[in-house]
């Protein structure tokens, strides 16, 4: 994610997040340890700790989670998409545009079919 992309840098904005991740890491001395491999194994980690909310769940008692769980899973999202932001900014990948490009790739690999 480059620094001039169309993306402004509010708080809300992935721009203006990856700039409070790379602060969040610099102040505590955490660059040494953001290599890319460590950053693919947490946010895989992460995803298996997000899996495991649902784990035992009927689909139906999944979409109807409780406040407490859903709070829970909304901060195994936010975990999984920190180190995903901080994967990509290590590796000078727009995560943006990676996923647009994901988008058309799979609507190639996957067209609309009129026999649905």
């Amino acid at each position: 994610m480059n620094d001039h992309d169309n993306g402004a840098t509010t708080p809300d904005s992935l721009l203006g997040l990856r700039n409070r991740l790379r602060e969040f890491a610099a102040q505590r001395h955490w660059e040494q340890f953001h290599t890319p491999k460590n950053l693919a194994m947490s946010a895989a980690i992460e995803a298996a700790e997000l899996m495991e909310h649902f784990q035992w769940l009927t689909p139906a008692q999944s979409a109807t989670l409780a406040e407490a769980q859903r709070i829970e899973v909304s901060h195994e999202i936010a975990d999984v998409m920190l180190y995903l932001i901080r994967l990509a900014d290590v590796l000078d990948i727009d995560p943006v545009a990676a996923a647009h490009e994901k988008i058309g790739l799979n609507a190639l690999k996957y067209p609309v079919s009129s026999g649905l």
